[in-house]
C-alpha cells in the first residue's frame, strides 16, 4: 500500500515541509533510502545522511534545524523514533493474523482454547491450561498443566510455560524463553552435598510485557515471581525466584537478577548487569552496562555505574584517578626519592 506525506502526517499529527502529495510504500534506513521509501532521523550522528538520502519522506524531531537543503519531504514530530515505531506497529496490525490449529498439535481435552487462535505444529497444551482469544502459539511450544496465556499474546517457537504459570494479555514471548523453571534453591547437607528445595511458587507475567529470546524467569520458591505490566526484557536475561520487576522497567541483554530482589518502576538496566539477591532498587534507577549491584538503591532517579555499582558521579571521579594511576605512581616514586634524600641530608647535620 502507498501512503502520502499528508496521510502520514495526519496519523502522526506532524507538520509537513515539502511536497505533501509524495507517496511511500516501504521503509529504509536513512543512509540506504531510495525513492518511495520512508526514513527517519533521531540520532544527530546520522544527520549528514539526510542531505544525501534518496528517501521520499523523512521523519524528524520538531527541533531539527537543517544546515543544508534537504531533498526529501520532512514530517516534523515530537519524537521521530517513536513516530516510526507507531507506523510500524500500525503496519503489523494490518497484516492478516494466523488462525487455526495444526493437526500435529497435542491439546489436552480439559484445556480451554479461545477464539481465533493459532496453534502451530507440534505444540503441547497440557491439562486445564487456558489460552485466550486471538493468541498465536508457534511450533514446538509447551504450555503445561494449569498454565494460562491471555488474549492477543504471541509465543514464538519453542517457548515453554511451566505448570501454574500465568502470561497476560498483549504479551510477546520470543523463541526459546522459559517461564517457570525451578529457582536456584538448595540447602547444604552436613556431608557437603546439596538438598534441593522444592519450588512451589509460580510466575505471573502481567499485560503488555515483551520477553526476549532464551530469557529465563524462575518460579518462586514460595509465592510468585512477578513481571509487572509494560516490562520489556531483552534476550538471554536471568530472573531469579521471587524477583519482582515493576511496571515499565526495561532490561538489556545478558543481565541477571538474583532471588527475592525487587526492582522498581521505570528503571533502565543496561546489558551485562548483575544484581544480587534480596535487594530493593528504587523507581527510575538507571544502571549502566557491566555494573554489579550488591546493595539496595533507596533513592529514586539515580544513575549507577561500575563493577561494584556506585553513584555515577562518584564512579567517574574514581575512574579519573584510576586512569592517571601510572603517572601518579611515577610521581609518588619521585616524591619518595626526594623525601629520602632530604632525610639523608638532615641526618648528616
Amino acid at each position: 500500500m502507498k501512503f502520502s506525506a499528508a496521510q502520514l502526517a495526519a496519523v502522526l499529527q506532524g507538520t509537513i515541509e515539502g511536497d505533501a502529495s509524495v507517496c511511500v510504500h516501504d521503509y529504509a534506513k536513512i543512509e540506504e533510502g531510495k525513492p518511495g521509501t520512508l526514513s527517519f532521523l533521531s540520532n544527530p550522528k546520522y544527520e549528514p545522511f539526510i542531505y544525501e538520502t534518496e528517501a521520499s519522506i523523512v521523519l524528524v524531531n520538531n527541533d531539527f534545524v537543517p544546515s543544508k537543503p534537504v531533498k526529501a519531504t520532512l514530517i516534523r514530530v515530537p519524537n521521530a523514533y517513536l513516530a516510526l515505531a507507531t507506523l510500524l506497529q500500525l503496519a503489523e496490525q494490518n497484516k492478516p493474523a494466523k488462525t487455526g490449529i495444526d493437526p500435529t498439535a497435542q491439546i489436552a481435552q480439559s484445556a480451554t482454547i479461545g477464539n481465533n487462535c493459532y496453534i502451530g505444529p507440534f505444540v503441547y497444551i497440557g491439562e486445564n491450561a487456558v489460552i485466550g482469544d486471538n493468541t498465536q502459539i508457534y511450533s514446538h511450544c509447551a504450555i503445561n498443566e494449569k498454565a494460562t496465556v491471555g488474549n492477543n499474546t504471541i509465543l514464538y517457537n519453542q517457548v515453554t510455560v511451566y505448570h501454574h504459570c500465568q502470561v497476560g494479555n498483549d504479551c510477546i514471548l520470543h523463541a526459546g524463553c522459559v517461564i517457570g523453571a525451578d529457582g536456584f534453591g538448595f540447602a547444604k547437607n552436613p556431608d557437603g552435598s546439596y538438598f534441593k528445595m522444592p519450588q512451589n511458587g509460580n510466575v505471573i507475567i502481567e499485560d503488555n510485557v515483551e520477553i526476549g529470546a532464551n530469557t529465563c524467569i524462575d518460579r518462586g520458591s514460595m509465592g510468585p515471581t512477578i513481571i509487572r505490566k509494560g516490562v520489556k526484557l531483552d534476550n538471554q536475561i536471568q530472573i531469579g525466584h521471587n524477583v519482582e520487576v515493576d511496571q515499565n522497567t526495561a532490561m538489556a541483554g545478558c543481565s541477571a537478577v538474583a532471588g527475592s530482589t525487587k526492582i522498581g518502576k521505570d528503571c533502565i538496566v543496561a546489558g551485562l548487569v548483575g544484581i544480587a539477591g534480596h535487594l530493593h532498587i528504587a523507581d527510575n534507577t538507571v544502571i549502566g552496562a557491566f555494573s554489579g549491584v550488591t546493595k539496595s538503591i533507596s533513592k529514586p532517579g539515580q544513575t549507577y555505574h561500575g563493577a561494584l555499582a556506585i553513584p555515577a558521579i562518584q564512579n567517574k571521579k574514581a575512574f579519573a584517578v584510576y586512569r592517571n594511576l601510572p603517572d601518579l605512581s611515577k610521581e609518588l616514586h619521585n616524591l619518595k626519592k626526594e623525601v629520602e634524600a632530604l632525610k639523608a641530608q638532615l641526618n648528616q647535620k
